[in-house]
């Protein structure tokens, strides 16, 4: 999970056409690829979908998370924040993306993911690490 930093907004991009939350905005993110680690993970997925160049040595890895969703699926996420990125942003997927915007860190939108609430929230309170069932269960 990319936490692009402008000041106090972050960058959020709404999902299309992807099967998984679709019209929610969530961070620019993505998988990590066999001959990957996940610093080169998030550079790859930075240029791929926001059209930026990022520099390893300009992430700080801010958090990670353990999450379990309501159906049952889990995931660790490894959420990186950075304020130097090269190029102008832009919306590089438009067949997965309806379009990015920037939003205050302190009033995300009703409809973004909240897995990426969550992490954010978690980053802003400087707390390197939480796990997360559902709603149901927060704070385990």
């Amino acid at each position: 999970m990319l936490i692009l930093e402008r000041g106090s907004d972050l960058l959020l991009a709404e999902r299309k056409n992807t099967g998984y939350a679709d019209g929610l905005l969530n961070l620019p993110s993505g998988k990590v690829e066999h001959d990957e680690d996940v610093y080169d993970a998030i550079i790859r997925e930075a240029e791929e979908e926001i059209g930026v160049r990022l520099r390893r040595e300009a992430l700080r890895l801010v958090h990670v998370m353990y999450f379990r969703n309501p159906e049952g699926g889990t995931r660790v996420g490894w959420f990186f924040a950075t304020n130097e990125w090269g190029g102008e942003p832009v919306n590089a997927e438009p067949h997965k993306c309806a379009g990015i915007a920037w939003h205050h860190r302190d009033h995300l939108p009703d409809n973004t993911v909240r897995y990426n609430i969550l992490g954010i929230s978690h980053y802003i309170k400087g707390e390197p690490m939480s796990v997360h069932w559902h709603d149901s269960h927060m704070g385990r």
